[in-house]
């Protein structure tokens, strides 16, 4: 059995991830047979192609050298959310995205995609990164999916309203379903009909900096309204009744037996004690949870002191 798990996110979350990295390996009776983490997704602060969370600010070429190394070194690719949808071609040649992908373009570390034409720009520029087909897209006809996963994508996000959908999951074909990631523990309530609207006001919201940046002579903190949504950030125990939510069991059971074999997390904006109790409510096995929790908490809480002074 073979359980791929792709976590987010790699800067604001590198701590944890290490820690979480470290221990399945030191540790691997904790967690699920068959478990790996497969990538680690997110951005950059400041990345103008970023899109799905905003993450506004900046990070140094050094700091993102390094972070690419320590997850580089342990075998795991990093995947740039770049999927801002409303990018235009006047971005495209951002310098400090650029300098990004120039830093981690070592056929190793990877993209995720929703624009056309950043598509096209990173295919043609950067012909080494592997691309993933964004959720953003919400992909909601059977036919579309299968479609999508017969381009040159390595994988392809399916839009978490597929999740629990066995009959339509069945009428995708079985060398396909090793493509696909499904998020297990989406926060939107299912068809969202606010979701396309949220991605574009992150979008237009990462521009507008990138837009006062160029223009800001006083240097003055960007601000901007944000979109207001409930449900953002909710911890997995909220979202349990939610008939989009997959189970750690349903991953064992069903979609794995069924050749599912990769699951995303998503969780890019959540504090780390939600995002580590939700690493340990999917991976860990039901006898080992406590324990677990404790040693990775235990360590988060030293490497914390460990920064602050």
């Amino acid at each position: 059995m073979e359980i791929g798990f792709h976590i987010p996110d790699f800067g604001a979350h590198f701590r944890l991830n290490n820690i979480l990295i470290n221990t399945i390996k030191s540790n691997p009776e904790y967690f699920h047979d068959g478990l790996t983490v497969k990538s680690v997704f997110g951005t950059f602060p400041g990345s103008v192609w970023n899109g799905g969370r905003y993450l506004g600010g900046s990070a140094e070429m050094r700091s993102i050298n390094d972070i690419i190394k320590v997850f580089n070194d342990k075998g795991i690719p990093l995947r740039f959310t770049f999927t801002n949808p409303v990018l235009k071609k006047e971005h495209l040649g951002d310098s400090y995205c650029n300098q990004i992908l120039r830093a981690a373009n070592n056929g190793l570390n990877e993209v995720i995609v929703m624009s056309p034409i950043l598509e096209e720009y990173i295919r043609e520029n950067y012909p080494k990164f592997p691309i993933t087909s964004s959720t953003c897209k919400q992909i909601e006809d059977i036919d579309g999916v299968n479609a999508e996963l017969k381009k040159d994508y390595k994988y392809v996000v399916l839009d978490y309203n597929w999740n629990n959908k066995f009959d339509m999951l069945e009428k995708i074909s079985p060398e396909d379903r090793e493509k696909c990631e499904i998020l297990v523990n989406a926060c939107c309530i299912p068809h969202c009909p606010r979701r396309g609207e949220h991605y574009r006001h992150i979008g237009e919201k990462h521009i507008a900096a990138w837009n006062y940046e160029k223009t800001n002579i006083t240097k003055k903190p960007f601000e901007a309204p944000d979109f207001e949504c409930q449900y953002m950030n909710r911890s997995i125990y909220d979202i349990t009744g939610l008939e989009t939510f997959i189970s750690p069991e349903d991953i064992i059971s069903k979609y794995v037996p069924m050749g599912f074999k990769h699951f995303k997390i998503e969780g890019r904006t959540f504090d780390d004690i939600n995002l580590l109790e939700t690493y340990v409510y999917f991976m860990t096995k039901q006898e080992h949870r406590d324990v677990a929790r404790f040693k990775m908490l235990e360590q988060l809480t030293k490497s914390i002191k460990y920064f602050v002074k």
